[in-house]
């Protein structure tokens, strides 16, 4: 029995009733993931017709910012008072922000509308992943897990272009309201198909359960202060300038409040036992780190395939999206691999072969062919499926139902964290680049940042063929360094790994006719 009085129980639809429910998971994710990348292609006709072209980066920025402050809330949650009420609620909340967007009058309502849409989000995310652990013992984990992983991908991928198709041939406020017949669809399986009243079921002389609300409200406003210093920094203000020195500041006290008031919490929002467990507490850092690594493919990338290789844009998605092709295809594959020598040295293998891409893709000749890039994300995308899966199974099968859910979102909220720092730290790698390589460049008048850049390439008329040359090598330069960056974040996990986490993750017995081996 767990600290939270719940006792643990069943999963919630017996094996022949799981398909509705994993239907529901799959448009739940969908649902997560484009709308994280959907609105990026029709950014022109949404600023032509509300305006606010200086501030529409939070349309990015209030969703991403929302969905990761609310993860450890979220977790927390469905562990106190059941996954399904939890689920419902997000996906209503993700539905009532859609149709606000749609509704937008300016961008300052679109922008705060796109947060309510980012606090459903949260619960959609973080509690998607829960339920699929409850449903599938460990042998099976993998299946769904994959599956989850495909959607995410697919989606992401598809974001931008059936944002774009619907800015060009309809109205942009039909990205919003396409959410709701899918998120319908998904609200009704989850009413209908999800069980699990023996999970909510309070053990004899055990307190009612509280909700920890100072712990949330600290937790959210030192996310909030922390991601917005990390987002906007030196974007919207410069690193060194009062608004990010304030903000960093503002987190930091903050953070200290929360863990005075998380200490002293009778059922803290994120307890203590996450950090102070081996095998959660790696985990954690180490998805941290991939989060970091993985802002250079899925951010630079297009930018080196459009701006270096000369690809236009769905070209240079494609380069991107090979990843999505293998990466699904390992993490099924992942658990032949773990169930033979544990989840740990599987992820040591998978994050190993990432080090060595990663550090090959500055080897690429310059200006190079598509499909050279290509093939690195391609092995790219199967390494990190060798590595992630494992993990996010593994330590998902480490805890009782009572705690996995807060487990599965300190996990995400990691993730989430790493590619906050990982856009500023990395963005900031590579203006710094380019600022230096634009500055010795023999040819005058060349353009000083990665945006300058990318919009003097888009009009190749406006410069001489030397200075063009001169920008693209630049852009080079600067990817090649990002990728240098994601390769010591991948040596980050690695080491994390191999000094932190347990050779064999405490894996608890399931329940009858579950798996109960420990790799």
């Amino acid at each position: 029995m767990s600290g939270s009085g719940v006792d643990p129980a069943p999963s919630p639809a017996p094996p022949r009733g799981r398909g509705p429910v994993v239907a529901a998971l799959m448009l739940g994710m969908a649902l997560a993931a484009i709308d994280g990348t959907i609105v990026s292609t029709a950014v022109p006709q949404i600023v032509g017709d509300l305006g606010g072209f200086s501030v529409f980066s939070w349309l990015f920025s209030g969703y991403l910012l929302a969905v990761t402050v609310t993860l450890p809330v979220y977790g927390k949650l469905s562990d106190t008072f059941g996954r399904k009420p939890v689920l419902i609620a997000g996906i209503v909340l993700f539905l009532f922000g859609s149709v606000l967007c749609a509704a937008a009058w300016n961008m300052a309502a679109l922008i705060a509308f796109r947060v309510v849409q980012g606090l459903g989000g949260g619960a959609l995310q973080g509690t998607v992943q829960t339920i699929a652990a409850d449903l599938y013992p460990l042998r099976e984990r993998p299946k769904i897990q994959a599956k989850l992983s495909t959607v995410w991908a697919t989606s992401a991928v598809a974001g931008p272009v059936i944002g774009g198709l619907i800015a060009v041939y309809a109205d942009w406020r039909w990205i919003f309201l396409i959410n709701l017949p899918v998120g319908a669809v998904a609200l009704w399986l989850v009413v209908r198909h999800l069980h699990e009243p023996s999970r909510i079921r309070r053990a004899a002389g055990a307190p009612r359960p509280r909700i920890d609300w100072a712990g949330a409200l600290a937790v959210f406003a030192t996310g909030t202060l922390l991601l917005t210093a990390l987002v906007q920094g030196g974007v919207a203000w410069p690193w060194l300038s009062a608004p990010s020195l304030g903000l960093l500041a503002g987190s930091v006290v903050l953070g200290a409040l929360t863990v005075v008031i998380e200490r002293r919490a009778a059922e803290p929002i994120i307890p203590g036992w996450v950090w102070r467990r081996r095998t959660i507490a790696s985990v954690n850092l180490a998805l941290g780190a991939m989060g970091l690594l993985m802002v250079a493919p899925t951010v630079f990338l297009p930018t080196y395939a459009q701006s270096v290789l000369g690809l236009g844009p769905v070209a240079a998605g494609f380069v991107l999206s090979v990843m999505t092709l293998s990466w699904p295809v390992s993490a099924a594959f992942s658990n032949r691999v773990y169930n033979r020598i544990g989840f740990r040295l599987t992820a040591i293998i998978g994050m190993g072969c990432a080090l060595l891409i990663l550090l090959a893709f500055p080897l690429l000749p310059y200006p190079g062919e598509p499909w050279q890039p290509a093939l690195i994300m391609l092995l790219l995308g199967a390494a990190l499926g060798l590595f992630q899966l494992p993990l996010i199974v593994g330590v998902q099968s480490t805890v009782g139902w009572a705690e996995r859910g807060t487990t599965t979102a300190s996990v995400l909220f990691c993730r989430q964290v790493g590619q906050s720092v990982g856009a500023a730290l990395f963005g900031a790698v590579a203006n710094g680049v380019l600022t230096s390589r634009l500055a010795a460049a023999p040819v005058p008048g060349l353009p000083g940042d990665l945006d300058a850049v990318s919009h003097a390439l888009d009009d190749p008329g406006s410069l001489s063929a030397a200075a063009t040359d001169q920008l693209r090598r630049a852009v080079d330069a600067a990817v090649d360094h990002v990728y240098l960056g994601a390769a010591a974040a991948a040596a980050l996990a690695l080491l994390v790994l191999v000094l932190l986490a347990p050779r064999r993750f405490p894996v608890l017995a399931e329940e009858p006719g579950g798996d109960t081996s420990a790799p």
